[in-house]
């Protein structure tokens, strides 16, 4: 029998810019009795990531230009927001009255370039930005705590994202250090001896997914969950494997 558990991380504050993550998330830790092992993967909410590397934004302080004034009035969105979010991304792949999807600076596709009003500041005119290199931020995270533990882990940096065709939103990685992103089975046999032609496992957006239900998306301030068990070895990875080329994007 195999078995892989999720476990919330309990007493993790209300983030501020500089705060130190790894000593709140060891002390985390420490109260749970919890000590990390060979294979464990901390996934980490991308909100508490940019708070603690202070991307506010307060959108008092932002002047749009024209492109970002017409977009506005197409959307019908505040025009500092649509400046943001031009200057969070490459291009705007799709848009409506109140929505905006963009190709992110990181390179994925998702809505307003992951700028986000809720659990910010208590002021709609404060907005948070994605961490400018997750993955980095992983990395960081993640060798600081092997130091402390003497245990090789993995980190993910998760956000919630709609999709294309399905209603509702999951948490998918956006930034990751020792988790593979995808897992390639490819020429392995199934039961029927047949050898697999396709598939290719998202591993990273499937812990993000499993995480994503434990941390919630109202006010259950649960932003960091221990996934132990995770059923393929660890290793470096970068995003860019996650993501899929614009020549073989049909749908864009």
């Amino acid at each position: 029998m195999r078995e892989m558990s999720f476990l919330s991380l309990p007493d993790i504050p209300m983030i501020q810019t500089g705060d130190d993550l790894v000593e709140i998330l060891l002390q985390s830790l420490e109260k749970a009795q919890i000590g990390l092992q060979d294979g464990d993967v901390l996934v980490l909410a991308q909100k508490i990531v940019s708070k603690a590397e202070g991307r506010w934004v307060n959108l008092e302080t932002v002047s749009p230009r024209p492109e970002a004034e017409a977009l506005a009035a197409e959307t019908e969105k505040d025009p500092r927001l649509v400046e943001m979010i031009l200057r969070e991304c490459r291009q705007v792949i799709r848009k409506r009255p109140g929505l905006i999807i963009t190709e992110h600076n990181l390179g994925f596709i998702s809505a307003n370039a992951g700028i986000d009003h809720s659990n910010v500041m208590g002021s709609e005119n404060w907005v948070l930005l994605l961490p400018e290199d997750p993955s980095a931020s992983a990395g960081r995270l993640r060798e600081r705590l092997e130091q402390a533990s003497g245990a090789k882990i993995g980190v993910l940096v998760i956000d919630s994202h709609g999709r294309a065709w399905r209603n509702g939103t999951v948490g998918i990685t956006i930034g990751l250090s020792g988790v593979p992103g995808v897992v390639d089975r490819r020429g392995e046999l199934d039961l029927f001896g047949y050898e697999l032609r396709a598939t290719i496992v998202g591993a990273a957006d499937e812990l993000a997914a499993g995480a994503s239900l434990l941390m919630g998306q109202v006010d259950e301030a649960t932003p960091v969950v221990l996934v132990r068990g995770f059923p393929y070895p660890l290793r470096e990875a970068g995003l860019d494997e996650i993501l899929r080329e614009e020549e073989q994007d049909l749908f864009r």
